[in-house]
Order: structure tokens, then C-alpha cells, then sequence
């Protein structure tokens, strides 16, 4: 395994359209295979096609596709062609014809071009006015982290962060790192409680956290990497932009020696 690795976050700007889409992650794959030489490239929450906010739902739900659809076959392609890993999210097709929702899926690629792991998010967006869950049906089960060339790495999406429990799960099955795919969406505090979130998550679980943000009119960008310190390595601005994260296993193991939160909790004092 190696110890030191390097994640680039794609913070980018969804278009709506899968096609126009698919173009600019092949461009921000090529520059960041030219300029950083990855190991793992993040795309965002729902990059595949993610429309602004007062959307027909209608115009969104046509544009799902299933896994095995022209969007995942390409990017499936572009993981094999550089030899890196991706993760991206997309709005995946449901199984019954008669459901007008799509799933708000993530999948990791290896770089044999292979899918490793697909996760339905599970906790939906039903705050701050908004309702996820009219458009996106819940996943039914957590993301189980995976032994990668780089590190156990672990993930959940964007509102999950406000649920400890979701990034407890993935310490609980090993996870060195968590990656945070995101569309956080803009309004008062929410940057405060962004950064905030990722922070405590790492902190309490000795972890990596890379939350990829959209950064579209809806969404704030400020995509971020946190070691497992708290301590951030990589942090975004408001558009688009290539973010490089260098992770150290031997950062996590000299963490969790230092602070053993995780060693030391008493679950059987808990009220869950």
C-alpha cells in the first residue's frame, strides 16, 4: 500500500446537460493528470447533471441514466485511459418506470477502468426549505469502505455530514480517509457550517475529510481536504478549480497514537 498518495478535488460546476458535462471532466482530468499526477480524481454531489433551483423536476428526471449508461461508460474509459481512480456523483435511473425520482448515486472507479462501489445517499436534504426527497429517493444502506492502493477509504454525501453517526460507521469499518462529495447549497451560516462540520468529522474520527463542492449560482464552492488533525491541506474558492490533496497514511497513524478518541469511546454508555 502506498503511504503517501495524491487526491485531486474537481471543484466544478454542473451544467445540467450529461454531455457538455462528461467534456469538461475529461478537460479537468487531462490538466489535473498533466499537472499533479493523481492517484484519485473527486468530482462533485450529482456532477452528471445537476440544474439550478426551480427546475422542472421533469427536465432533471430525464436526464438519469443507469449504471451502465453512456455517462459511466465514458468516465469508466477516462479512469483506464489516465490509470487513476474516480468518484463522481450522478442522478442514476430508478428501477420502476412509475417512479417519477431518481437516486442521488456516488461511484468509485478504479483504474482499470472497473466499478468498485456505488452508494445511494441515504440522508436527503429535507432543510432549510428544501425537500431532496420529492425528486431523490433514499438509499437503504451505508457506503462500506475499501481497501484501495491508498489508503481504506470511506464516503457519504453532502447532508450526511450533519449526521455523526454516517462518518461513524465508516471509522467503525476501517476508513483512513472520507471523501465528501457535495452540493452544499448557499445561505446564511451555511459556509460556517461547512468547514465546521468537516472539521469535527475528521477530528472525532482521526481521518482525512475531502468534501468536493459544487460551485454553481445555488451552491458555494469552498471545497476543502482536512487532515486528521483538523488541520486544513487543501481549501477551495467560490468557482471552479483544481484542488490537490496529499494524504500520509503515517499522518493518520501518528494521529490516532496522539489521540485516541476512537479507542476510547464506551459505547455501552451511549443512547443511540
Amino acid at each position: 500500500m502506498q503511504r503517501q498518495s495524491t487526491f485531486v478535488m474537481a471543484q466544478m460546476a454542473s451544467e445540467g446537460s450529461p454531455e457538455v458535462n462528461l467534456e469538461k471532466a475529461k478537460k479537468a482530468i487531462e490538466k489535473a493528470v498533466s499537472l499533479y499526477h493523481p492517484d484519485v480524481v473527486i468530482f462533485p454531489e450529482l456532477y452528471m447533471s445537476l440544474f439550478p433551483s426551480g427546475t422542472a423536476h421533469e427536465i432533471a428526471l430525464a436526464t438519469a441514466q443507469p449504471l451502465d449508461g453512456p455517462f459511466v461508460i465514458q468516465m469508466r474509459e477516462q479512469a483506464r485511459q489516465h490509470g487513476i481512480w474516480l468518484i463522481f456523483g450522478m442522478n442514476e435511473a430508478v428501477e420502476a418506470s412509475d417512479d417519477h425520482r431518481n437516486y442521488n448515486t456516488t461511484l468509485v472507479i478504479n483504474s482499470e477502468g472497473e466499478i468498485v462501489s456505488t452508494y445511494r445517499k441515504t440522508h436527503l436534504y429535507d432543510a432549510f426549505g428544501y425537500k431532496e426527497s420529492d425528486t431523490i429517493k433514499a438509499g437503504d444502506r451505508f457506503f462500506e469502505p475499501i481497501e484501495t492502493p491508498f489508503g481504506k477509504i470511506g464516503l457519504f454525501v453532502c447532508y450526511e455530514v450533519r449526521f455523526p453517526e454516517v462518518a461513524r460507521y465508516q471509522r467503525s469499518k476501517g476508513a483512513d480517509i472520507i471523501v465528501m462529495p457535495t452540493a452544499w447549497m448557499a445561505g446564511k451560516l451555511k459556509s460556517h457550517h461547512f468547514r465546521t462540520l468537516i472539521t469535527a468529522r475528521a477530528i472525532e474520527n482521526t481521518v482525512y475529510m475531502l468534501a468536493c463542492d459544487q460551485c454553481n449560482a445555488d451552491t458555494i464552492g469552498e471545497s476543502v481536504a482536512v487532515d486528521p488533525m483538523g488541520v486544513p491541506i487543501a481549501s477551495g474558492g467560490e468557482s471552479e478549480e483544481l484542488l490537490v490533496a496529499r494524504i500520509d497514511l503515517d499522518r493518520v497513524e501518528a494521529v490516532r497514537a496522539k489521540l485516541p478518541a476512537y479507542k476510547d469511546r464506551r459505547p455501552e454508555l451511549y443512547t443511540i
